[in-house]
């Protein structure tokens, strides 16, 4: 009877030796998929700061529209080597429209000697995949694309209101008057213009940001913009 309780009891510590391994062996994937996403998720935030520096395209990155030339995979063998595993596979994948990885890992730890035959230095192998979200969207007039047609046509419509104003003058020195005047405003216009870049007004996962476009960088995460889930 006690030779019984005795296998029992090792036949149970196998059991759990076991399960601490899948359990090991599935945190090891989930940090993979979630180390490679986070990659291409500060790609993306390095791609926004700079298109907003560059005041042209920075919705395409908002949207994780944009092409990247990164190495997520590599991340995630950094990361599945960070819990004593080795990367056997890492695709890119959409979920819903979202970008991410699917990985497959096996562990270098196993369940070690067991008395449960067929269970001695078992590893386990595990898959997790994990997606990208962007959490904003561009909440004013401005769109992003870089057209300053708006101004353009300000500086233009001030222009020739002024210089006709100049030239329906009386007299000839009433005229060059009012029509250096003209100019005048129309330097202002322009210097108004570009004077200092509108703020970028984002509404973010229900909540209002605004990002001023010569400190984009200041205060401002990666996870502010993006976040990065597990999916099935």
């Amino acid at each position: 009877m006690i030779a019984g309780l005795l296998f029992l009891a090792f036949a149970f510590f196998a059991v759990a030796q076991a399960a601490t391994v899948r359990n090991g062996g599935q945190t090891a994937a989930d940090a993979a998929a979630l180390g490679a996403a986070e990659d291409d998720r500060r790609q993306f935030f390095d791609g926004f700061l700079d298109a907003v520096e560059a005041a042209r395209g920075w919705q395409d990155w908002l949207a994780a529209g944009t092409p990247l030339t990164g190495d997520g995979c590599g991340a995630a063998a950094h990361f599945a080597d960070r819990n004593r595993s080795d990367l056997l596979t890492c695709d890119p994948v959409t979920r819903d429209g979202d970008l991410g990885y699917r990985v497959g890992i096996e562990t270098r730890f196993d369940t070690g000697r067991t008395i449960v035959p067929g269970a001695d230095n078992r590893t386990a192998k595990a898959t997790a995949t994990a997606v990208l979200r962007p959490r904003c969207v561009a909440d004013g007039p401005d769109d992003g694309t870089g057209d300053d047609g708006t101004g353009d046509d300000g500086t233009e419509g001030g222009g020739s209101e002024e210089n006709g104003t100049g030239t329906g003058g009386d007299s000839t020195g009433g005229g060059t008057g009012d029509g250096s005047e003209g100019s005048e405003g129309s330097e202002g216009s322009e210097g108004s213009d570009g004077n200092s870049a509108e703020e970028i007004r984002l509404r973010c996962a229900g909540e209002d940001l605004t990002i001023d476009p010569e400190h984009a960088g200041r205060g401002l995460k990666p996870s502010d913009l993006f976040s990065v889930v597990l999916v099935e």
